[in-house]
């Protein structure tokens, strides 16, 4: 045992020993003061996703979306601006109030009406707006937008679309997008052509306005074109149109010379391909060659109507 007591007295093992239980110390504080703080630790609770409900929309009070719409927070602004706009388009006293709004004489308050239905109105919302009472609506704001002093539509290289007053192209955009949606006949029933379309300076003379209203839709692309080219579509657009005086008016067999007119050319185009490739396979022959060949092509077909025709009737002329 003298080999064990000599250890234990050894200074190098003490101060190892006393190194390795300080390491060890250290190493179990640190860990436990881990699992304390991991412990104690609030963490903060993760937001569940909500959805607003029906029933949450409609318990909404109109005093609660007045405060909501003016929120710092965009999403909640757009939230609330969405439910104003579907409460005000499914209630028909308001689309009613608008649409009687848009057709006041004060400029403003027209404005104002018109911007608030285009802001409550959607493509899926838009059919509320095909009904007899918006289309006669649309055209009593448009014709309280015509320009008495406006500029004779005849230049072909400019377009006046975008200069025009912003009430009439919010009017524009409307109809553009029923007609485009649906039909023009309610439209044309509304008088559009004759209270608004046919107000419009295309020129002093009749000859004048009708051209230059062809050369507007030839060179124009806007909803001004758009809206006339559905209703050019229709028998009563058309019947308006000639009315107005922006068309000439047809013959019932001008639609006929027009297909009579396509076929002919189709037929002048088939003859001259004929006659270039005859031409041309004549200048490839002599005069004996082409003499030739019609005398072989000649023939006499004999049949007494016992039985029908084939070839051992037709009888080709010899070569000799």
């Amino acid at each position: 045992m003298a080999w064990y007591s000599s250890f234990i007295h050894n200074d190098k093992v003490i101060l190892g020993g006393v190194g390795l239980s300080a390491v060890t110390l250290i190493l179990s504080m640190r860990f436990i003061l881990d699992r304390w703080r991991d412990e104690t630790e609030i963490k903060p609770v993760q937001p569940k996703t909500q959805y607003i409900t029906q029933d949450t929309e409609d318990s909404l009070k109109t005093s609660t979306l007045s405060t909501l719409i003016s929120h710092y927070n965009y999403t909640i602004r757009e939230t609330a601006a969405k439910i104003i706009s579907e409460r005000a388009v499914n209630d028909s006293s308001t689309l009613d109030y608008l649409l009687w709004g848009i057709t006041r004489p004060d400029y403003d308050e027209r404005m104002k009406n018109l911007r608030a239905l285009a802001i409550i109105t959607d493509p899926h919302s838009l059919i509320l707006l095909h009904q007899w009472k918006a289309y006669t609506a649309l055209v009593r704001s448009l014709e309280l937008c015509v320009d008495p002093e406006q500029e004779t539509l005849d230049d072909d290289d400019w377009d006046e679309y975008p200069l025009r007053d912003m009430t009439e192209k919010l009017c524009l955009m409307f109809l553009c997008q029923l007609v485009g949606h649906f039909d023009s006949e309610q439209l044309i029933k509304a008088g559009f052509v004759e209270k608004w379309l046919a107000r419009q300076n295309w020129g002093d003379s009749d000859e004048a306005r009708m051209d230059n209203f062809a050369h507007y839709m030839i060179h124009r692309n806007n909803r001004i074109t758009d809206i006339v080219s559905s209703i050019q579509r229709s028998t009563v657009g058309k019947e308006a149109l000639e009315k107005a005086g922006l068309i000439r008016r047809e013959s019932p067999l001008d639609s006929l010379d027009e297909d009579s007119s396509l076929l002919g050319r189709q037929s002048d185009r088939y003859n001259l391909l004929v006659s270039i490739r005859m031409r041309a396979r004549s200048l490839e022959q002599s005069a004996e060659e082409q003499r030739m060949r019609h005398r072989n092509r000649e023939a006499m077909v004999l049949n007494d109507g016992t039985h029908p025709v084939h070839s051992d009737d037709i009888i080709h002329r010899s070569a000799d």
